[in-house]
């Protein structure tokens, strides 16, 4: 490459190492070929998804922060009582 593109690319992409098991690398590399993607696309895609999911779930728990908190030995309690179990 050439400096340029060197440097460019250095500001824009991060570089990093990671290891996969050999199985898991294998299917990556079939899906890229597949999907005619790279596998760097496709792991920033699929870490993309997995904070999304991260930021749904805190979301989710600030929605029910106010809700009171039960006891698993009460909610047991209230189950049997309304003949649930």
């Amino acid at each position: 490459m050439s400096r340029f593109l060197d440097n460019f690319m250095s500001k824009v992409l991060k570089r990093s190492t990671v290891y996969f098991e050999p199985q898991l690398h294998d299917a990556l590399r079939l899906k890229a070929v597949y999907t005619n993607r790279s596998l760097s696309e496709i792991v920033n895609d699929a870490v993309r998804e997995a904070l999304a999911d991260d930021q749904d779930d805190l979301a989710a728990f600030e929605e029910r922060a106010s809700e009171p908190e039960i006891s698993y030995e009460a909610l047991l309690d209230d189950l049997k009582a309304h003949s649930k179990i």
